[in-house]
This record gives C-alpha cells, sequence and structure tokens, in this order.
C-alpha cells in the first residue's frame, strides 16, 4: 500500500521510498524516513496535496509523491474502559 491510499485519521509505518535521485533527496530532506510512523490528516477539495503528520510537524506532499512511499497500516487506538 502506498501513502497516497491512506484514509483520513489512519496511522502508517513508512516501509520504503520508492524513488530515485532528486525526488528521493528531497522526500529525506523533508524527514521521511523508513520505519517512521506517520498519519494522514487530509486531502484538498480535488485530492491534491495531501497533508501528514509525523513527529511534531504537518507537511504537504504531492500525491504523485506520496504514491512512491510504501507504507504499512497500523491498527487503529480503541479507547476500552
Amino acid at each position: 500500500m502506498n501513502l497516497e491510499e491512506l484514509k483520513p485519521g489512519q496511522r502508517a509505518k513508512i516501509i520504503s521510498i520508492q524513488a530515485d535521485g532528486f525526488v528521493k533527496r528531497r522526500l529525506l530532506f523533508l524527514g521521511f524516513r523508513i520505519g517512521q510512523e506517520i498519519k494522514m490528516i487530509k486531502s484538498a477539495p480535488f485530492k491534491d496535496p495531501l497533508e501528514v503528520s509525523f513527529g511534531n510537524s504537518n507537511l504537504s506532499i504531492r500525491r504523485s509523491e506520496a504514491a512512491l512511499i510504501e507504507i504499512k497500516v497500523l491498527a487503529e487506538k480503541t479507547d476500552e474502559s
């Protein structure tokens, strides 16, 4: 599954970045790292760009770049009282 397929509110872990050259360097510079947890915040009305959250940052990226980031969806946390 790729980051672009994540639904708002879902969390995932980055498995790999399937980019080369400039695009890969840009994604790494922005803070995307293998093993990092990421959360989808929302997508713009026409589905581009996407807003994601990781660490203490919110970031908007193009859907085409999000398609290059392979993820594993994490189980949702439930509040059991």
